[in-house]
């Protein structure tokens, strides 16, 4: 007989997890009265800079902001063309579209629902101004064979590392890499700040274009107009700066980020150990000795896969499908092309709970229950 008390954190795709202190670090900003850009911030930046091994990091207020920032830092806009997976979430498209450039969408392989160097270099057109790959799942992906060809066009690499804030590319962090580097800091990310996002730059220009254009396009820090009776205008730009109340969340993750990092890693070897028992479900690779994992996603047969989720949904098993191809999306139907592997895969991938307040009890449920379901669909 099937218990009727789920195993803690198995309701729920995903989770943030709080450590403790992150009450008592916002409450200390609120005094203050400066819930914008501020020192707390700074402080924020200075520690993932020095956590990652790089000069600079600018914090922006979210993952898609940092994308949008990022490419127009990066000179992007009118005219060029992003190659990028139609493999990812939305936003990755979206932030292309925002700074006024083109997606072209290619293929993945679907081992690692990454892209690959052949398929980056198949999709090459004299448009193609940048490569964004999507670090999916946490992995790093590996262009280093194709980076001179690259170079040598003039193609910028510009990651999409919303997922990966802590893996590394062989002995670099993700971000030290020498790629201009985006990272996400929503709630269930790797690392949150409440909601937040960071641009790794690869120059002290790109930098400052990024700060410019993340408060308006004014040229003075907040500090320097404070002193003086007017400001610069320089060029574009919203208000996308993270607050000093994110700030203080985010620090207090960062301090504790190990410990995040090795629990998400025991809880998808876990997933994988008990994996290995299903021939109906391939757990998709995410490198975990490298990575740190932010999701744990297997395939299924596509004739299968929604029943499947209904199924494990009814029992209150918090499945999810990370994500829906976006070549075949009508906002993007303008760039759809051909997309076999997209395709196949975009009916088949199942995400299972995965964040760190499971426990190993609650991973055997997860794939117990996902094994019954197989059974009974087949």
């Amino acid at each position: 007989m099937l218990t009727t008390t789920l195993p803690a954190g198995v309701g729920r795709n995903a989770s943030p997890y709080l450590h403790g202190g992150e009450a008592a670090a916002i409450a200390a900003v609120l005094p203050t009265g400066q819930y914008g850009h501020g020192p707390v911030t700074e402080q924020f930046e200075q520690a993932l800079a020095h956590y990652l091994g790089v000069d600079d990091v600018v914090s922006v207020s979210s993952g898609t902001t940092a994308l949008v920032i990022g490419l127009q830092a990066a000179g992007i806009g009118p005219g060029d063309e992003v190659i990028v997976p139609s493999f990812t979430f939305c936003a990755s498209i979206q932030a292309i579209v925002a700074a006024g450039a083109a997606p072209r969408f290619i293929d993945v392989d679907p081992a690692t629902l990454c892209v690959t160097s052949d398929g980056v270099l198949g999709a090459l057109t004299p448009a193609t101004r940048a490569v964004m790959p999507v670090l999916y799942g946490g992995r790093a992906v590996g262009l280093d064979s194709i980076r001179d060809i690259l170079d040598s066009h003039g193609i910028l690499l510009i990651e999409d590392a919303a997922h990966a804030f802590g893996s590394r590319a062989g002995t670099r962090m993700v971000g030290a890499t020498g790629a201009l580097t985006c990272f996400s800091f929503d709630p269930i990310k790797n690392l949150t700040t409440g909601q937040g996002g960071a641009i790794v730059p690869r120059s002290p220009e790109e930098a400052r274009r990024a700060r410019s254009r993340r408060l308006f396009g004014v040229a003075q820090s907040r500090q320097e107009r404070a002193s003086i009776t007017s400001y610069a205008v320089e060029g574009p730009g919203l208000r996308c700066d993270l607050s000093q109340i994110n700030a203080a969340f985010g620090l207090v993750q960062l301090e504790h980020f190990s410990t995040i990092a090795a629990k998400r890693r025991h809880l998808w070897r876990t997933y994988r150990d008990a994996l290995m028992k299903l021939d109906a479900a391939a757990l998709v690779d995410v490198d975990v000795d490298r990575s740190v994992p932010f999701n744990c996603v297997v395939r299924v047969s596509a004739a299968q896969r929604d029943t499947v989720f209904e199924v494990l949904r009814g029992q209150g098993i918090g499945v999810g499908v990370h994500y829906p191809p976006n070549h075949s999306q009508p906002a993007f139907a303008t760039w759809h092309r051909p997309l076999p592997v997209t395709d196949e895969i975009g009916q088949q991938i199942l995400s299972l709970p995965f964040h760190p307040a499971m426990s190993d009890d609650a991973v055997h449920y997860a794939v117990a229950a996902l094994s019954r379901a197989l059974r009974s669909t087949s």
